[in-house]
């Protein structure tokens, strides 16, 4: 049962059909409901995952400088209640702490970020390293490893350095790839001797659509129909020069890992007996994931990416296409350019063919696509108004990487569901639900042969998310954003998480269930000590302040 308090009210679409035709495609026969009891392959990683500007909070500390969401986040009306990331987590002042609840979970890893401001807080090389930054890195890296746990490094979680944004636009401006080639070269001579996993980006299509084409995310330009895809351009070439530069600079003697983490939601087609429907499912995640991946892979965006955005340019009177090319030298020195493929996912889509108009006045991204979203109201919904738990879409999107682009190494860095910030019920039933079955969707789709390397719990902390504020919470620890210090208690997810790495996966039925059993029971004792921690609080701010007095001479 979820809380009452955690269903959203907000279905954008909905729909209510008979599902039997979308229950098959052709590569996974399983029922959706059915539940495989197994294990993980030897050497399997578990791990949780965070990011610099969601968690470190200490946004004008040590020489740091302003990054994109600092300004973002300050201006009033852009985030829910106003809030910001300054203090968040305050996990820059409280790595030693953090480091002992991974511990406590029995992490194999750690997936955090490196904020390029608080490195280089102008985002130029040239005019000054942040000597304090490097340090705070470095002590955490050390704290990680002294506890037996891996780091997994992103160089770009969004934190751009604002000095970037006002002199070149951000990454609307070519020149930005030479800059974050510079930033990535310092991260791989300060940390490289210690962290053998590196991904470029997290979630390049969050910041080239939510940055530069609705602005509903820092910088916040609205650049409708040329901004996301000018933005993506230019990551895809940020990302492959430093995957080079690691390649000739630093492999040979470091031996570590360069990829990058793309997001993809399933697309699963409304009508499978439909091919307009089935050619919108597959136009809609080569519009997400294939955006970026297609080009990393082999050489070019996706055909049709090419095909539709060239048509409705034309359509719109335009000589070009929006969509950007890439030379012919450019495409070899792209192709090729991951070591393995990071894969957040967190929901699924039914997918609809949707003709949508082409006038100038309307080209974005999303009428590029000719299509229609539509959810199913029984899929549950525990958080966010977008995050629907569909665990088959998962199974479907990892066989589709699989087809797709050669069977890469695939690590899964973000996967997990949020629920509302007025639940402070940390007895999180649902969250233990949609883990068991991602996680076993997973499991299943390694059986099927995808080359599924570790899997990261999104996320170890409640955070700072981004325009939602404080409004959601995805933690496997419950933080209290209202005491000073910001305590952590664990939900009863982190007992079931933890079981679920110490056996490798999923023994038996009568062993998974007792675990939640068990999860379910100990959560009422944190219940108990968050309510008296708040019952104190409350109570020391409701008592008379009294001033010193000082007696006169």
């Amino acid at each position: 049962m979820l809380p009452s308090c955690a269903f959203s009210v907000c279905h954008v679409f909905v729909l209510v059909l008979c599902l039997s035709s979308a229950e098959d495609i052709d590569w996974t026969k399983n029922d959706h409901s059915s539940f495989y009891y197994g294990t993980f392959p030897a050497g399997f990683s578990w791990g949780a995952g965070s990011s610099a500007y969601q968690t470190e909070g200490a946004w004008d500390k040590d020489g740091k400088g302003l990054s994109i969401w600092d300004v973002f986040s300050h201006k009033k009306g852009k985030i829910q209640q106003n809030d910001t990331g300054d203090s968040s987590c305050e996990g820059y002042h409280k790595v030693k702490d953090d480091v002992s609840l991974m511990k406590e979970l029995k992490l194999n890893h750690y997936r955090f970020s490196i904020s390029w401001p608080r490195l280089i807080p102008t985002g130029i090389k040239s005019d000054h390293i942040n000597e304090k930054g490097i340090q705070y890195y470095d002590g955490l890296i050390d704290q990680l490893l002294e506890s037996k746990i891996t780091p997994v490094v992103t160089l770009y979680h969004w934190d751009l350095p604002q000095v970037l944004q006002e002199k070149y636009g951000g990454w609307q401006n070519i020149s930005l790839v030479n800059h974050f080639n510079e930033f990535a070269n310092l991260c791989f001579e300060r940390f490289g001797n210690r962290v053998k996993y590196w991904m470029t980006f997290n979630n390049p299509w969050s910041v080239a659509v939510e940055g530069y084409e609705t602005g509903e995310h820092a910088p916040g330009l609205r650049l409708r129909g040329t901004g996301a895809y000018r933005a993506a351009h230019h990551i895809i070439k940020a990302h492959a020069k430093v995957w080079h530069t690691y390649d000739t600079q630093w492999r040979a003697k470091q031996k570590g890992l360069v990829g990058i983490s793309l997001s993809g939601d399933w697309g699963e087609p409304v009508d499978m007996s439909n091919q307009k429907d089935i050619e919108a499912a597959e136009r809609y995640v080569q519009f997400y994931l294939g955006w970026f991946a297609t080009p990393i892979f082999h050489g070019d965006y996706p055909q049709v990416m090419k095909d539709f955005i060239g048509r409705k340019s034309v359509q719109q009177g335009l000589g070009t296409s929006r969509l950007p090319t890439f030379s012919t030298q450019e495409k070899s020195y792209i192709k090729g350019t991951c070591d393995f493929l990071g894969i957040g996912h967190f929901t699924t889509r039914y997918i609809t063919q949707k003709n949508n108009p082409s006038g100038r006045s309307s080209s974005s991204y999303f009428t590029d696509r000719d299509l229609a979203e539509l959810v199913d109201p029984r899929w549950p919904d525990p958080g966010s108004e977008w995050l629907y738990s569909v665990p088959w879409g998962f199974r479907r999107l990892l066989n589709f990487v699989k087809t797709q682009y050669g069977n890469p190494m695939i690590y899964v860095t973000e996967n997990g569901v949020s629920e509302k910030m007025l639940c402070t019920e940390l007895c999180d039933d649902w969250r233990i639900q949609y883990y068991k079955d991602y996680i076993n969707e997973m499991l299943k789709a390694i059986k099927d042969g995808v080359n599924v390397k570790g899997y990261t719990a999104w996320s170890l902390l409640d955070k700072f998310e981004w325009d939602e504020g404080y409004s959601e919470r995805f933690g496997l620890y419950y933080v209290d954003f209202r005491n000073k210090n910001k305590p952590r208690y664990p939900k009863a997810s982190v007992q079931f998480y933890k079981r679920v790495i110490s056996s490798n996966g999923f023994p038996n039925q009568r062993e998974v269930e007792n675990w939640r059993r068990k999860a379910i029971e100990t959560c009422s004792s944190s219940n108990q000590l968050l309510a008296a921690a708040r019952r104190k609080s409350k109570e020391h701010a409701e008592m008379p302040k009294v001033w010193p007095v000082h007696d006169e001479v």
